[in-house]
């Protein structure tokens, strides 16, 4: 599930400069049965496999000792679920000041309510919604943790003009164009052809703020539930 993700585009050049290293690990190696299992029925019945914590709790120890042994500082441990804090760009810039990670996908279930005492620094969740496992969320934070290494992007000013990034202070990116200047009837905004860059600016943050409160206008709101006015137009 990892290895289409990781070998294309913006992740995949950041490994090969050296500015990431991601290595996954087959949980199946840190059990002790014939059969590699790594799940178990519910105590107290139920549908469905629950993980078993001791080839998880097995796994996290040696990826620690394995980094002590190498002079690595301790990588936190998150735990991709459902009942996880909400992934958004401010959570992405915490767990961006983070030298190492482990991440563990759930599956089934649930894990063990032990290892997750035992181990596990905090839970992520990338949405209120149902998926199979934990894989496809561990792919969107590491492409979303990987953009904002210094480097991995074509340009610097990528990452902070996505929707979202500290360059809109959480709002949505505006409109852009490309060539040609007239499609299907359609023109560019002469703004953007004017070269005139205060007003370039200006015309954007305008953008930006009127496509968040018509797309999400939750963005916008107040603690008290108000919107913010003019929000700094």
């Amino acid at each position: 599930m990892f290895d289409g993700p990781f070998a294309a585009s913006i992740v995949s050049r950041a490994v090969t400069d050296g500015l990431v290293e991601i290595t996954t690990h087959q949980l199946r190696d840190y059990t002790k049965d014939r059969h590699g299992t790594v799940d178990d029925t519910p105590y107290g019945g139920g549908a469905g496999m629950v993980m078993k914590p001791g080839p998880l709790g097995e796994a996290v120890l040696d990826l620690k000792g394995s980094a002590a042994d190498s002079g690595e500082p301790e990588p936190g441990v998150i735990l991709l679920s459902p009942q996880g804090r909400r992934l958004d760009q401010t959570v992405t810039n915490e767990l961006a000041s983070s030298e190492s990670l482990i991440l563990v996908c759930g599956r089934y279930e649930g894990v063990d309510e032990r290892f997750i005492e035992a181990h596990v620094d905090e839970e992520i969740s990338i949405g209120d919604y149902v998926i199979s496992g934990g894989e496809p969320a561990a792919i969107v934070i590491v492409d979303a943790l990987t953009r904002l290494i210094p480097g991995a992007l074509g340009s610097d000013d990528s990452a902070p003009s996505d929707s979202f990034a500290s360059g809109l202070e959480g709002r949505l990116q505006g409109p852009v164009y490309t060539r040609p200047s007239e499609w299907d009837g359609r023109t560019v905004p002469e703004i953007l052809l004017s070269g005139d860059h205060a007003r370039l600016e200006r015309w954007r943050r305008e953008q930006s703020e009127a496509r968040t409160r018509e797309r999400r206008p939750d963005l916008v709101e107040t603690p008290d539930g108000d919107n913010e006015g003019a929000m700094n137009a």
